[in-house]
């Protein structure tokens, strides 16, 4: 199949008769629990373009939530499954092996910051890379405690929404939640009540107070922080902050954990967001981009740690998987190959000021945040801090509309995240931002 035009297009409303009628067997058919953004109906994606049945073309500024850096069929991650599942699909890593799954921890264990010996567990989603981190953790140190951020998110699974922290959707209703997961205040600069010259300090302080007095630093197996905070509102920490913490975690034989699920890779316009900070954690995570939109995420850090937990006690059916592996090690040569970094901190230079310029005296625009291909406009209603949800999906729904594929994010609703694919043309993702910004005007 040929590639998409790489150019707005709209033939129908947003969305379609094609996809109305598709979505409506889906109604009929699938699970309403699942939530949906935009109701239309793919048949092909590429780059900065998604193409749905109505022959619309949507400039993407989701990347399927920061999964398809490299597009969404890069010609050589298409390559890599091809081939792969010409040889076969699945033989399961636990009882046969295959050569793509060492190449991804081979250049996992080469990419992940830290000069160390290193080792890597694959699985299947960030939830599941999350909670193996988590086994990882506690078995080494022999602890229980785990220790999240107020904004954070880390999943969806039992324990995973235990460490998230917003409510409704993703956890009202379904406690009892695990045991033994602990949140600390997180350092939302735009947010703090405290000395905004000093929020680093005095958020560091809070989270020893806390570990110390409520739970035992010796209790504590883990901290897992995001370096920029995903769902949360793309929350980037003061400077300071993630090496007072990794300091402290050190000091008192804590695994230090970095929840790259959705910053790493490139994102964030260096490899992994930690790096912004200076930061070499323990253990970091990866999913998402790792394998240009098949599902495979991993675990990787100090040898000693992750060589833990006896031979048997880490797994799954798909881990792995040799179809996910060989894409895997498409899309990190392309990101790599292709400095995909470098072409996040170009969108960033090009999208950064066009949204600042939003924002202002009585705008409804508080504050723009984020790195380099990972940045976020939080509504506010003018003059105060007060979030305004309504705004943020008025403005949304006028992008969504109008062929511009947008997403809501933040703990309140009240927050429009750009994730757009890493390899967009400039020319579409200045088309997109005209977009946004003419939605931002329709709230005038």
């Amino acid at each position: 199949m040929s590639q998409p035009v790489q150019q707005r297009i709209l033939k129908t409303a947003i969305p379609g008769p094609e996809s109305a009628k598709l979505h409506h067997r889906r109604t009929q058919a699938f699970s309403a629990s699942f939530g949906i953004t935009l109701p239309v109906f793919i048949e092909s994606a590429d780059r900065g373009i998604l193409v749905d049945v109505d022959g619309n073309h949507l400039i993407d500024l989701a990347s399927g939530i920061a999964v398809t850096s490299v597009g969404a069929a890069h010609p050589k991650v298409v390559e890599a499954v091809k081939n792969q599942a010409e040889r076969f699909t699945h033989t399961c890593l636990m009882v046969t092996q295959y050569e793509p799954a060492v190449q991804v921890a081979e250049r996992l264990n080469t990419l992940t910051p830290g000069d160390f010996d290193k080792r890597t567990g694959l699985f299947s989603t960030g939830a599941e890379a999350i909670e193996n981190v988590v086994k990882i953790s506690r078995t080494y140190t022999g602890r229980d405690a785990i220790i999240v951020l107020s904004h954070a998110y880390h999943g969806r699974t039992l324990l995973t929404m235990t460490m998230t922290a917003k409510n409704a959707p993703y956890k009202e209703g379904f406690g009892p939640f695990a045991p033994e997961v602990y949140r600390v205040p997180s350092p939302y600069p735009y947010r703090w009540n405290g000395n905004p010259e000093n929020i680093a300090q005095e958020a560091f302080d809070q989270l020893v107070d806390q570990i110390t007095t409520q739970i035992g630093a010796h209790n504590v197996a883990a901290i897992i922080i995001e370096p920029i905070q995903g769902e949360g509102g793309f929350i980037v920490p003061p400077p300071g902050y993630l090496a007072k913490v990794a300091e402290f975690a050190r000091e008192n034989g804590i695994v230090f954990v970095a929840d790259e699920i959705q910053a790493g890779l490139g994102r964030t316009g260096d490899l992994f967001a930690v790096n912004h900070e200076g930061v070499v954690p323990d253990l970091i995570t990866t999913a998402k981009a790792l394998a240009g939109g098949l599902p495979l995420s991993a675990v990787t850090g100090r040898a000693e740690i992750m060589d833990a937990v006896p031979a048997g006690g880490l797994g799954g059916t798909y881990s792995g998987n040799p179809i996910a592996c060989a894409a895997a090690v498409a899309a990190l040569d392309v990101i790599v190959e292709e400095d995909l970094p470098g072409k996040a901190q170009r969108i960033e230079a090009i999208a950064r000021p066009r949204l600042e310029a939003l924002g202002g005296d009585g705008s409804v625009i508080g504050e723009v945040r984020g790195r380099g291909a990972m940045l976020a406009m939080e509504f506010v209603k003018p003059g105060t801090k007060i979030p305004d949800a309504a705004a943020a999906k008025q403005v949304a729904d006028h992008a969504n509309s109008n062929g511009v594929l947008t997403l809501t994010a933040g703990t309140y609703g009240n927050v429009i995240r750009l994730l757009p694919p890493l390899v967009m043309g400039e020319d579409l993702l200045n088309e997109g931002l005209d977009v946004i910004e003419a939605g931002v005007r329709t709230l005038a």
